[in-house]
């Protein structure tokens, strides 16, 4: 049984085309959670993090790895994006979440970029808090949403 069953008969992988599928408007939005020291969260909360602007920072970081996740990724197609932004929120003392949503108009979705985002600017938080903290935990990375496209729409249900 081959490890690799998705590898096309010459025995190489390949991209899928997307050439007759329609335009759509589409979005989608991923999500990632960081455990950390309480005390580590509260340093990024009042800007005491040696390296700069943690939030700031891991933002920009976010926005760019969208932007080029069609270079991080083999198979995925390269999308204009038509925005990006990321938003981050506290849970409870120990866990900062965060959130990107991507949007385009095109013809393959761009759940993948919205994923790539979120897992960049959890690598550049714990880049910066390293030095404070190396037991942070980059967990939960998931995809909470999309529309558009001929799969239609997605809501994650959420666990509990």
């Amino acid at each position: 049984m081959s490890l690799l069953p998705h590898i096309n008969e010459q025995g190489r992988a390949k991209m899928v085309d997307v050439s007759d599928k329609a335009v759509t408007r589409r979005r989608a939005t991923a999500r990632a959670r960081i455990r950390m020291k309480a005390e580590t969260l509260q340093q990024i909360r009042e800007g005491r993090v040696q390296k700069g602007d943690v939030l700031a920072v891991a933002q920009v970081a976010g926005i760019m790895a969208a932007k080029k996740t069609s270079e991080l990724i083999p198979m995925c197609h390269p999308i204009p994006l038509r925005g990006a932004n990321l938003r981050f929120r506290e849970e409870g003392e120990e866990v900062l979440v965060i959130e990107a949503e991507v949007k385009t108009d095109n013809v393959t979705g761009v759940e993948m970029e919205a994923l790539t985002a979120v897992s960049i600017a959890a690598l550049t938080v714990y880049d910066m808090c390293k030095s404070i903290d190396k037991d942070m935990t980059v967990m939960d990375t998931c995809l909470v949403e999309k529309t558009g496209g001929k799969s239609g729409d997605y809501i994650r249900k959420e666990e509990g």
